[in-house]
């Protein structure tokens, strides 16, 4: 049996009559544990409507005084559902939050009545851990004044929070872990709320007033919390770790986050454990470490001041530690984060420079690089084949980032670093050694190793636009070009060359430096991976066919600026193998192709060049495509490309030029239009609604009332809109009002505009319908405008019609019309307009203008802005629910499977 109640709900600052004359009820049934316990959605939904009382200014207290039996009695009730006790608990910090409830609970003790530990653990409910997450986050929410500060500390509540924090429940540990962090910074003294990186949303909020007597209990509960985290923060044995862990993601907020009395404290507090922890070398705490001393280090100097020496001690000492790949970690960790301090950035640069400088040799690191104190050890770790992967990697994800230093800091110039990663690769295929003397074993752990390979071509994609890194594009290609050709590189390194390739010829003006040979190279490679085995492979070298056609380049400097694939591939391969891979058995090739064939045409589309043989060949064989393709993908690329052709034609001449591009193109917009609005696909139908949008903007742009460009504004808010990321910009033309709307209605009547968004209309993907609703209605706008001094338009209008089908999308507009017809009695009668085509019910003739104004467009468009949840349950649905489940549990002829379901607002 499912109940559903739902209205229209509404934020309101008071309860509801009929809900606060149910809830007395509500409370006795949650109450009674021997009646039916909602699932547990209901009582968050419940405590959500509490809270949004409370947000609202309401006082719970007032408007539900039959709370506070509930809650004594639920207290007083040891065989009260767990889930039913953390609700209380909750509940009970949410009205304890202001002064004034906190006051009048602590007058009725209740405060002590619901968050006394002793009672719950008597009872033996303690063992739960709903209850002690209801415990917690109940006295997060109590703790935003004085004095529940106060009463936190009067009750001794200290130590069991701190006992909390290793619980054997995750939640309740990382509950426990917030409640500490909301403490010590909620209730900073004024002074110390600094712009230094205070939370935002503690700084938002409305400082506590400190008396004398809170600032001690503020001193005291930090005093006991430093000492906490100062004794945690050491691993006792190896379980503790993850304790350890908890404790520096703790430490590393708080101190990013505190003003300087309280940051001043924890670090005086914890220093002695943080160079403890340093020394112990666990490998494990590595990060976590590192964040800690860097929040630190940080916080210490806001202003650019020297930090204080202990913190600058550890940072050193972090960035001295044997462990190699450790160093490496920690080293990342301080470039990451952007660290200022010159000193120690150069030593991070030094230390991720050192793997890349031991293997390839290029003297990173100066002449002096076996004085390095790291060497003995980094070289022992790129031993292990292991380590020596995981330390190049984070040496090559950093490398970007290395070239961006300040000169005085990076020990070489970044070209260099460019040759290391080019030289790296070499390796790692195996094409040449190490140029370093006894490196011979490291190299080995590296050749063939897919991952290096994939981190080093990232990197070189990175490095493309580093200072210099043009004079090495020769040397750049000639090594892509090589992986391209391997028989051993995997999908993805390909993917990835590929995708460095690109990257390279977007920043190279003159490609005078690649050379007829490398130019042929690259020619014979992609025509041998367009036909490779795998369909990753081909998908990936068809995708570079349409990249590098969308990469303007010249071939000598001054030289007129020509596509990518013209210089480099000569044109000559480009069209013949997109075309083959139309026919590619994997529908991601095919669509793939598709779209490369988009940006491939895109400059002879703009130039208006007549159509070749091959070009009229690709238009039929995308039309078998989007007519026959048994996948969406292709099909999707197929509208896309039309709406490429069709964006590229009108933004560069005007519509009245006549071509055999543009006839071709107009001809098949309408088949497009038609096979595109009866696809099974909703992507497929909402490109098919773009392609009509792009014809409106065409036809109506110049007209006053039409709103261009308005609907991509709102789709972005849809949630499962398909918006088109090209800014479309039309040539229009001028003309009078009523003839230039008549005949421009007339034009997209013809091309099958208006079917189409009829069609939209009424499917069944709400997209589809949202986007053809709101381009309907501005349609409407401009054919049937409300302007008395638009009457002359009006009348033209109506000579303007468009057939119905008889079936599908025809079939439900007519049954629409006929249902407005019963309703308007008194208006135009429709049928009259209407004249049936033949007997065999190919469909109705009716007037556009009719159409428009008898669909009732704007209470269809309400009603599909809403998101998939807008019809959802008012407080007064839920109340009703968990009273009628009650009622259903407890009726003795209730079978199974006849359970209330309780509906979620």
């Amino acid at each position: 049996m499912l109940i559903t109640h739902t209205h229209t709900h509404t934020h309101v600052s008071t309860m509801d009559r009929e809900c606060a004359s149910l809830l007395p009820s509500v409370c006795e049934v949650l109450a009674d544990s021997g009646r039916s316990v909602p699932d547990d959605t209901s009582l968050e939904k419940l405590l959500d409507w509490f809270t949004g009382l409370t947000e609202a200014g309401g006082s719970l207290l007032e408007a539900c005084p039959c709370l506070l039996k509930f809650i004594s009695t639920v207290v007083h009730n040891t065989a009260s559902d767990p889930g039913v006790l953390s609700f209380t608990l909750r509940l009970t910090g949410l009205m304890a939050a202001t002064e004034d409830g906190f006051k009048m609970l602590q007058e009725r003790s209740v405060l002590n009545q619901v968050f006394n530990l002793q009672h719950w653990q008597e009872a033996g409910l303690w063992d739960d851990p709903c209850l002690r997450i209801g415990w917690i986050q109940g006295l997060r929410s109590t703790l935003q004044h004085p004095k529940a500060l106060s009463f936190f500390v009067q009750s001794d509540f200290i130590d069991p929070l701190l006992q909390l924090q290793t619980d054997t429940s995750l939640f309740v540990a990382s509950a426990a872990n917030q409640m500490l962090a909301h403490i010590l910074l909620f209730f900073q003294k004024v002074s110390s709320a600094g712009s230094n990186g205070v939370n935002k949303k503690e700084e938002d909020l409305e400082p506590p007033a400190i008396t004398m007597e809170t600032s001690a209990e503020y001193s005291a509960v930090v005093k006991g919390i430093s000492e906490y985290l100062k004794e945690s923060l050491i691993p006792k044995e190896n379980t503790k770790l993850h304790q350890s862990l908890q404790i520096l993601k703790l430490l590393a907020l708080l101190l990013a986050q505190a003003g300087p009395p309280l940051r001043d404290k924890l670090l005086q507090t914890v220093t002695e454990s943080l160079e403890e922890l340093v020394t112990a070398g666990c490998s494990q705490l590595t990060l976590p470490l590192m964040d800690v001393i860097l929040a630190a280090n940080s916080s210490s100097c806001p202003d650019g001041r020297v930090p204080g020496q202990r913190v600058a001690r550890i940072l050193s000492s972090m960035l001295s530690i044997n462990n190699a790949a450790d160093l490496c970690h920690a080293a990342a960790a301080l470039l990451r984060r952007g660290h200022h301090d010159t000193v120690h950035t150069a030593r991070a640069v030094r230390i991720l420079l050192l793997p890349l400088d031991i293997i390839t040799g290029p003297t990173l690191l100066g002449t002096n690089t076996t004085a390095d104190e790291h060497l003995f050890s980094v070289v022992e770790q790129l031993k292990s084949k292991t380590s020596c992967i995981s330390m190049i990697c984070v040496c090559l994800t950093n490398t970007p980032q290395i070239t961006l230093t300040p000169p005085g800091v990076l020990p070489c110039p970044p070209v260099l670093i460019v040759t290391a990663v080019v030289s790296l690769l070499r390796i790692c295929s195996g094409s040449s050694s190490s140029s370093s003397t006894g490196c011979s074993e490291v190299c080995r752990n590296v050749i063939g190793s897919g991952k290096v390979q994939k981190c080093a071509l990232e990197a070189l994609t990175a490095l493309n636009s580093s200072p210099g890194a043009k004079e090495k594009i020769s040397e750049v290609f000639t090594i892509l070009i090589q992986y391209l050709d391997n028989p051993d590189s995997d999908p993805t390194v390909l993917h990835k060359s590929y995708q460095a390739l690109v990257k390279w010829i977007r920043v190279c003006t003159d490609l005078s430096l690649i050379t007829d040979q490398l130019r042929q190279d690259l020619v014979e490679v992609v025509k041998k991976r367009a036909c490779d085995m795998r369909w990753e492979v081909r998908d990936s070298t068809v995708e570079f066919l349409g990249h590098l056609a969308g990469v303007h380049v010249s071939v000598t400097l001054g030289e007129e600026v020509c596509d990518a694939s013209e210089a480099l591939l000569g044109g000559c391969c480009t069209t013949p193998l997109l075309k083959e891979a139309l026919q590619d058995t994997e529908s991601y090739v095919r669509a793939s192709a598709i779209s490369a064939l988009a940006k491939t045409l895109t400059h002879s589309w703009q130039q208006g060049a007549a159509l070749t043989e091959d070009q009229t060949e690709i238009v039929s064989r995308l039309l078998e495509i989007l007519s026959q393709d048994t996948e969406g993908f292709p099909r999707r690329a197929v509208v896309q490309y039309f709406i490429s052709w069709f964006f590229s034609r009108s933004s560069h001449s005007p519509p009245s030029s006549s071509t055999s591009s543009t006839s071709l193109l107009m001809q098949c917009v309408r088949t497009v239009l038609s096979q595109g609005s009866a696809d099974l696909d909703w992507e497929v139908k909402v490109h098919t609604l773009e392609l009509a949008e792009l014809l409106l903007d065409q036809a109506f742009s110049a007209h006053r009332g039409y709103r261009k460009g308005s609907d991509a504004h709102c789709a972005l808010q849809h949630p499962y809109g398909v918006v088109s990321d090209q800014a479309y910009t039309l040539h229009t033309h001028t003309g009078t009002h009523a003839e230039g709307v008549q005949s421009d209605l007339a034009r997209v009547v013809e091309q099958g505009v208006i079917s189409a968004l009829l069609s939209g209309l009424v499917d069944c993907d709400r997209p589809v319908a949202l986007k053809a609703c709101r381009l309907l209605i501005t349609l409407r706008e401009t054919i049937c405008p409300l302007s008395l001094g638009a009457l002359d338009a009006t009348a033209a209008m109506a000579t303007v019609s468009c057939e119905l089908l008889g079936k599908g999308w025809g079939q439900e507009i007519t049954k629409i019309l006929g249902m407005e017809k019963s309703d308007r009695a008194l208006e135009t009668d429709i049928s009259a307009q209407r004249s049936f085509s033949g007997a065999d019910g190919g469909g109705d003739s009716v007037t556009v203008s009719e159409v428009l104004r008898s669909l009732s467009l704007d209470e269809r468009l309400e009603v599909l802005t809403q998101s998939s949840d807008h019809i959802h349950n008012s407080p007064l649905s839920l109340l009703q629910d968990i009273l009628t489940a009650s009622a259903a549990h407890t009726h003795p002829d209730t079978k199974p499977g006849q359970e209330v379901i309780v509906d979620c607002y």
